[in-house]
């Protein structure tokens, strides 16, 4: 059995606008997608979420779809940043056109604002590395190495972790108002993009930065089975808060980058690999468990001895980096432990009555009788769709006649959801090939580097 934990809101960062009073109309027609070519339908649903984006959000960070108006964060039009690549690669030229003429004239980071070093990053140097390599346009280029360069006062830090935020008009960086902690998956989850950063411009320092912290990172005490804790202290370097594992919010990305560097670095980073490996098995001794009766494996949290059932939607990109493992010659038992996880994943989604799945679920570990389980095609029950364009989120996945919209589009559903259900639903298997690129934690792809150049290039050394 799995109970959705009812109130949690998304895994993200952003500072989100209180009491904006929803389009009555709009909210009342909510509508989830219906199922055609689904390769086409995925166009369509962009499109559909782009016109509400041009319409009420040009140029800003996020659609408040139901309220036609926008959220801000940094203002520097994540949305549409997020998006670039996503319609190269659906081939959607017009809007790709005039997106590419907004950050062409628009686009500044000369702004006295605080960015998240970590969502900055993976959504803005990402987006504009991605779409570079897809393009060849050095209007992209351009525009990361700004960006980039903005971004490194945040490692001027004792111990070289870097801070949590950087102010990319005065070239400040501090941590979060209320601790000198940095989360461990942000710290650790910049590499492929300072690195790659680093590769394209022959200049060391954004690469020398980040595998500072990764050489760190690796040789730190308080790991437990390769397992790390969710904190890490910029002044001592140190983890903190030691004692609470878990493969969700604030350790993820972790986990994930350090199979994806070894690939984008040519498989000859063997310490990355060695520390991917052991985690795995750290997985398996302390966090894998089965619910009863039906054997569903899933992927707990363990707080000083203790595990708890729980587990984020966040800790689906695990199967995926199992998988990819295993494509590129990991052990086979890689790839069936993540078609068990997948098959959870799968249930988190099918077991709700909106067919979609909670941020956070509970499993049941006691033997009790299952309801009958359905499937669905995911894509057929989407986020909800607003009529006068884009898509919200949900704040009830239990009620279908009452689903709490929030009227909240976030710039990942641009960037990675329908990039990602565009992917594996086309019959192009070289689109994107994943012997050519990695992607990135938002998933913007990143070309895997050629072999004269695999490790640390001859440039950077």
């Amino acid at each position: 059995m799995i109970e959705a934990e009812q109130g949690t809101e998304l895994q993200s960062t952003a500072h989100e606008k209180e009491g904006t009073v929803a389009d009555a109309e709009d909210s009342a027609n909510l509508k989830p997608v219906k199922a055609v070519d689904r390769v086409e339908a995925v166009r369509e649903a962009f499109r559909h979420a782009w016109k509400g984006y041009k319409a009420f959000a040009w140029g800003h960070d996020e659609l408040k779809p139901i309220s036609k108006t926008h959220g801000e964060w940094f203002g520097l039009g994540l949305t549409l940043i997020d998006a670039l690549d996503t319609m190269w690669i659906l081939g959607l030229k017009d809007e790709f056109a005039e997106a590419k003429k907004w950050v062409e004239t628009e686009l500044s980071f000369s702004k006295n604002v605080d960015v998240n070093l970590f969502e900055s990053t993976i959504r803005v140097l990402g987006g504009l590395l991605s779409t570079y390599h897809l393009t060849e346009d050095t209007l992209f280029l351009d525009k990361a190495k700004d960006i980039g360069s903005r971004l490194m006062p945040a490692f001027k830090t004792p111990s070289k972790i870097p801070y949590s935020d950087v102010n990319i008009g005065k070239g400040t960086a501090h941590p979060p108002r209320w601790t000198t902690d940095s989360t461990v998956a942000e710290v650790t989850s910049i590499q492929l993009e300072f690195r790659e950063l680093s590769r394209l411009t022959k200049d060391p320092q954004y690469q020398n930065a980040v595998e500072e912290v990764t050489r760190h990172v690796h040789r730190l005490e308080g790991k437990r089975d390769g397992l790390v804790p969710m904190f890490i202290n910029t002044n001592s370097g140190k983890f903190t808060r030691r004692g609470a594992f878990t493969l969700g919010a604030r350790a993820d990305s972790y986990y994930e980058y350090l199979l994806k560097q070894w690939l984008q670095g040519g498989k000859k980073e063997t310490e990355l690999l060695e520390d991917y490996l052991q985690a795995i098995e750290g997985v398996r001794k302390n966090l894998l468990r089965q619910t009863s009766p039906s054997k569903l494996t899933f992927v707990g949290e363990l707080s000083n001895g203790r595990l708890n059932p729980k587990m984020d939607h966040l800790v689906c990109f695990l199967p995926g980096t199992l998988a990819l493992g295993a494509h590129n010659g990991l052990p086979a038992d890689h790839m069936e432990l993540a078609l068990q996880l997948m098959e959870t994943c799968h249930q988190m989604y099918a077991q709700m009555e909106t067919g979609l799945s909670p941020e956070i679920a509970h499993f049941n570990l006691q033997s009790i009788s299952m309801p009958n389980e359905h499937k669905l095609d995911v894509f057929t029950r989407f986020l909800p769709q607003v009529p006068s364009g884009g898509y919200t989120s949900i704040g009830n996945i239990r009620d279908p006649l009452n689903p709490a919209p929030r009227d909240k589009m976030e710039s990942f559903f641009l960037g990675e959801t329908l990039k990602y259900l565009f992917l594996l639903f086309s019959d192009d298997n070289e689109l994107i090939s994943l012997d050519k690129y990695v992607f990135n934690t938002e998933a913007h792809p990143l070309p895997i580097w050629p072999s004269t150049l695999s490790g640390r290039s001859p440039e950077l050394s």
